[in-house]
């Protein structure tokens, strides 16, 4: 269902949401440079208002493919935040029963096929979703979320070609956050304008501004829309920054503290909280109450991983494949 920007309890819910995965990821940063989560974790801070707007637009039983930095698309499409703390942690609890991680989140019960660590690759697996969507005759539809660094991978121009020949119901999701990895886009690529891409394969290509929850929701309705009727893939290129490093504990020597300052004022979340106090939706109580009630429900997942079990090691090899038929599941 589209985001009902007239609806105060519609925008109260993504702001909630909104909220969740800020807190989330400020307080998976914190517990990981305090040695409390293994691996490596890449936060989504700055970017929450993509993950939000987009998946406004889903239904529970539509698809989503994540990136590497895919916490807040898992929270945004309906994941408990219990169970993906707890898959952070490693515990058997988790989403993934603890085999994933930070980086491998999935939860098939609500259209999460899975985050990826490789740069793009989620692209295909989006593709081979639709494929079965169109196979079983469904109006369902798959997002690729995707960040500029995927952008010019071979994975995703071989699968917007394959996704626009065949008319797929694929929406292609580009956050760009202005940087892949250390390098600026800016090095990288030949086009400012990263939605031009969408013109070699005859589909749509929308830039939008991706702190601005409103016009991520407005953009993927219409590309949802038209991909649900049969009118094939589009591209949405959502601007946007990322505030944090690229993983937590990041030098970030690469770009100048002025550049995050600046950026800075351009918070999604302040910014939407400035359209609901001037549409009369909040004040100071309603926003202090809703940030300290997003921050108690993390806290809450936080208790919820640390008292789960590990894995136990003997079922190491469990939930890793697909098991055959008659084989203990």
């Amino acid at each position: 269902m589209a985001l009902d920007g007239n609806n105060r309890e519609d925008l109260l819910a993504a702001y909630r949401t909104l909220l969740q995965i800020r807190a989330f990821e400020t307080t998976t940063e914190d517990l990981f440079l305090n040695g409390r989560i293994p691996g490596f974790v890449h936060t989504y801070i700055g970017e929450e208002a993509i993950a939000v707007g987009v998946c406004s637009a889903l239904r529970l039983d539509d698809y989503i493919v994540s990136t590497h930095r895919g916490h807040g698309h898992a929270i945004a499409k309906g994941v408990e935040l219990n169970g993906l703390m707890a898959e952070l942690y490693g515990k058997v609890t988790g989403v993934c029963r603890g085999r994933g991680g930070s980086m491998h989140v999935a939860d098939f019960s609500k259209g999460v096929l899975g985050a990826n660590g490789i740069v793009a690759a989620g692209t295909v697996i989006a593709t081979g979703a639709a494929m079965s969507i169109r196979h079983r005759n469904s109006d369902q539809v798959a997002v690729c979320f995707f960040g500029d660094g995927g952008i010019n991978k071979g994975t995703l121009h071989e699968s917007m070609n394959f996704c626009a020949t065949k008319k797929l119901p694929v929406i292609f999701v580009c956050e760009n956050n202005q940087y892949a990895q250390f390098t600026s886009r800016t090095r990288t690529t030949s086009v400012d304008d990263l939605s031009q891409r969408a013109i070699g394969y005859g589909i749509p290509g929308t830039g939008i501004n991706g702190n601005d929850l409103p016009a991520v929701a407005s953009a993927a309705d219409e590309a949802v829309t038209r991909a649900r009727g049969g009118g094939g893939p589009s591209l949405i290129v959502a601007d946007t920054y990322r505030i944090g490093g690229h993983y937590v504990g990041d030098a970030q020597v690469y770009r100048t503290r002025s550049e995050v300052e600046e950026q800075l004022q351009r918070d999604p979340i302040l910014h939407f909280e400035a359209e609901l106090r001037a549409a009369g939706f909040a004040d100071d109580a309603l926003v202090d109450a809703e940030r300290t009630a997003a921050q108690a429900l993390v806290d809450d997942a936080v208790a919820f991983a640390e008292t789960s079990e590990f894995p136990d090691p003997d079922d190491a090899m469990r939930y890793v494949f697909t098991e055959a038929e008659g084989e203990a599941q």
